[in-house]
């Protein structure tokens, strides 16, 4: 398991290796952005790894635009061929917080968006990281977000790098599609979905990774959660989606079976995202437990419900353990 920031061993570097990188880095990231009294961006005016302060208010609890700063992330300091971007965990509890950047051109027209994810990031924990825009991460001291959906484009050169969407899960309660087994001994997690007209389809896959057989008898524990991984009010969970629309695997009756060590599972959520009067509801994250007892794990399916106030999950059911369903989806 990755380590947290509390706990990894720094990297370190003489003067005299720091000084001939700083120079050749200079010409195209400009100057260091460091942390003032206020906790905001400060030029040095030394040379640095990667880029000119962003302008942070240095007021404690001062705003800055989402597009430098949500979520617990910002975008501390930007040049030429690179970015770098701090996230801190303000909860209680190690968080798995996953970041997508987006890369504008110097007229604003979109170019690309990436992300980074960190893993266990410990309570009140900081990490930084750094975002090579030729083609590569660059790492800073403490290592960089490993790239969950690739790296910028090569010769990638935004104007304006902006925070997208930040989404973070608590550690205990993350999917895991791959690596080791969780304790639970069940690998629970969502697929990239699909949509047509209106109609919102996601697919939850478990795995038996353990060693003992477990009865799966009718429909997964689902529960919607906001921005903040509050409950959502407002929102029916139906057994099954047939009153939501049919043919989209949600509709079967349930039956109960045996998953055997290294058998599979599937169940459907599906929705609809009409909006009529009201206000509209989203439900970025959903808590999900496989069976009444089991460890919950939140997935993020990114549910727009619209003003339905519906949503549907389907009934487990059988799925080959030679299927390959799709990874979990890149936020």
């Amino acid at each position: 398991m990755r380590q947290t920031s509390s706990n990894r061993p720094r990297l370190t570097v003489s003067h005299s290796t720091f000084a001939a990188t700083a120079a050749l880095l200079l010409a195209g990231c400009g100057t260091v952005a460091t942390t003032g009294a206020g906790g905001g961006a400060e030029a040095s005016g030394s040379p640095a790894p990667c880029g000119t302060p962003t302008s942070t208010p240095t007021a404690p609890g001062a705003a800055q635009p989402t597009g430098l700063a949500q979520g617990g992330v910002r975008i501390t300091a930007v040049g030429p061929t690179c970015f770098e971007y701090e996230v801190t965990n303000p909860n209680g509890e190690p968080y798995d917080v996953t970041v997508v950047f987006s890369l504008r051109s110097a007229e604003g027209s979109a170019l690309d968006n990436l992300s980074r994810t960190v893993a266990g990031l410990a309570p009140g924990a900081t990490e930084k990281g750094s975002v090579d825009l030729t083609g590569a991460p660059t790492r800073l001291g403490e290592p960089v977000f490993p790239p969950r959906t690739g790296q910028a484009r090569p010769g990638t050169r935004p104007s304006k790098p902006e925070i997208l969407k930040v989404r973070s899960v608590p550690t205990a309660e993350a999917p895991r599609p791959d690596g080791p087994c969780p304790p639970s001994g069940l690998r629970l997690y969502a697929d990239e979905g699909s949509a047509a007209m209106g109609l919102r389809a996601v697919g939850l896959h478990l795995r038996n990774c353990g060693t003992a057989t477990v009865t799966l008898d009718g429909y997964p524990q689902v529960q919607p959660l906001d921005l903040d991984h509050r409950p959502l009010d407002g929102v029916r969970v139906l057994r099954g989606g047939s009153e939501i629309a049919t043919g989209t695997g949600a509709d079967d009756p349930p039956r109960k079976f045996d998953l055997r060590p290294g058998e599979g599972a599937r169940a459907t959520l599906v929705w609809r995202n009409t909006t009529e009067a009201g206000e509209p509801l989203n439900a970025p994250y959903v808590r999900v437990r496989a069976t009444p007892d089991a460890a919950p794990v939140m997935v993020v399916p990114e549910l727009d419900l619209g003003t339905t106030g519906r949503l549907g999950a389907g009934a487990w059911t059988r799925e080959d353990v030679n299927d390959k369903p799709s990874p979990p989806p890149a936020l």
